[in-house]
């Protein structure tokens, strides 16, 4: 079996550089409203001041120092094992080359290492985040709950798990 492009990738903490190639990864996906890359980029400014900050930020770039995506994840409030998966998002250039998968597979790992035993992704049901649905079920996410028109009309939230 031959390795993924993304196994060659370095994945990295955050660092206030970072803003602008993920800005243009959130973006380029056309998946993220400007209210939702605006926060997204609020979290990353805060986790590159802060390592110490509630959120994780994870870049993944490439030998030559191209960042192709990033994850922010970060422990459920008042939980003592549950995180949450708040941003995944990979440049569409390389969608299908394994970045995404081993985003999530380190961040699984990190959080398995602080001691959490479930994840919990929130994604929306309109028809432009089935590719989406359909990554996280094929990693082995399981729909858990639905809230009806929670987004817009017809766009429903659904939440995502996955426990060890």
């Amino acid at each position: 079996m031959t390795a993924s492009p993304a196994s060659r990738y370095t994945l990295r903490p955050v660092k206030a550089a970072d803003r602008a190639p993920i800005g243009e990864i959130l973006r380029a996906t056309g998946a993220f409203s400007d209210e939702e890359v605006t926060v997204a980029l609020e979290l990353v400014d805060s986790a590159a001041a802060r390592p110490d900050h509630d959120y994780t930020i994870r870049v993944l770039e490439t030998p030559e120092g191209r960042v192709v995506g990033y994850t922010c994840y970060g422990r459920t409030p008042f939980t003592g094992s549950t995180f949450d998966l708040y941003w995944i998002a990979v440049h569409p250039e390389n969608h299908g080359d394994g970045s995404a998968r081993r985003l999530m597979a380190e961040a699984e790992r990190d959080i398995a290492a602080r001691a959490g035993r479930r994840i919990l992704v929130e994604t929306a049901s309109k028809p432009s985040y089935a590719r989406t649905r359909r990554f996280y079920e094929s990693i082995g996410y399981v729909e858990v709950a639905r809230i009806p028109d929670f987004y817009a009309p017809g766009d429903d939230r659904i939440t995502y798990w996955k426990r060890w």
